[in-house]
């Protein structure tokens, strides 16, 4: 919970604040842009919502913040923004919300599908999100699901593990896409010819609206992350959908120049 002792300055008055527990994941600042900004690398209250719809959001970011970092003043029936999550993005892909702070706030996704569930890295376990994830469909991870990992970041035990670097297929509609460069073990899914759910190798950068990778944060080889980048050129998509960073989609032939010039801007 957040402590309104620890208020930081940088807050707007008012009802919702962000306190000095931030960890700066940019989660609040992607679910409520309107509400959040970025100030001294962490996330504080812009200005209060001004609609119901403002206040949902906010909410929404509330209950994703992973330190628990935004509180109210006043305590506030939540029930709206728990049923918005896992907020669907498009067709049967949804962003879970809840994140967790072991993985730094990194966002997590749920495939609904007939063949069973996927859920794309982990949420916070909690039981608000477990009872919304049985009303979609389940995913087996409750109950003993198959964990997928590239073995050069299989430093546990898991029920299936993928060798090198050439693509994976699961399903007709999923491709495991190795990129490594991150880590030594780095992997992309990509689902439908769609959505590529990218981890930490790709993202969106809003404020200079192209998409980008992160040489500061590559724990790996940067060299080895830009190959990877250029495999990516093999492949049609339509959304990047990271875990950290901002989402993105466009039309297929527009996300491969994005990738392209991303491409130029590594070497």
């Amino acid at each position: 919970m957040a402590d309104l002792s620890k208020k930081l300055n940088g807050n707007a008055p008012g009802e919702f604040f962000v306190d000095s527990s931030c960890i700066d994941c940019d989660l609040c600042r992607q679910i409520a842009p309107q509400v959040f900004r970025e100030e001294d690398d962490a996330s504080v209250v812009a200005r209060q919502p001004a609609s119901s719809g403002e206040s949902l959001r906010a909410e929404m970011a509330l209950l994703t913040c992973p330190t628990g970092s935004i509180g109210t003043v006043h305590k506030r029936d939540l029930a709206g923004a728990l049923a918005a999550l896992p907020e669907p993005i498009e067709e049967n892909v949804h962003f879970c919300g809840f994140a967790s702070e072991a993985s730094f706030g990194a966002s997590s996704y749920l495939i609904v599908r007939p063949g069973g569930n996927v859920l794309v890295d982990s949420p916070r376990f909690t039981a608000p999100l477990v009872r919304r994830l049985d009303a979609l469909g389940g995913v087996r991870e409750r109950f003993g699901c198959d964990r997928i990992l590239h073995a050069g970041d299989a430093y546990f035990p898991v029920e299936k593990t993928i060798e090198g670097i050439e693509p994976v297929r699961l399903e007709d509609d999923l491709l495991i896409v190795p990129t490594p460069g991150h880590t030594a073990g780095h992997q992309a899914l990509l689902y439908r010819d769609r959505f590529l759910f990218t981890g930490d190798h790709v993202w969106w950068d809003p404020e200079a609206g192209c998409l980008s990778a992160s040489r500061r944060y590559c724990w790996h080889s940067w060299n080895e992350q830009r190959r990877s980048m250029s495999r990516l050129l093999d492949h049609r998509f339509e959304w990047i959908l990271p875990g950290h960073g901002a989402r993105h989609q466009a039309p297929a032939p527009v996300m491969r120049e994005l990738i392209g010039d991303l491409i130029a801007r590594m070497d």
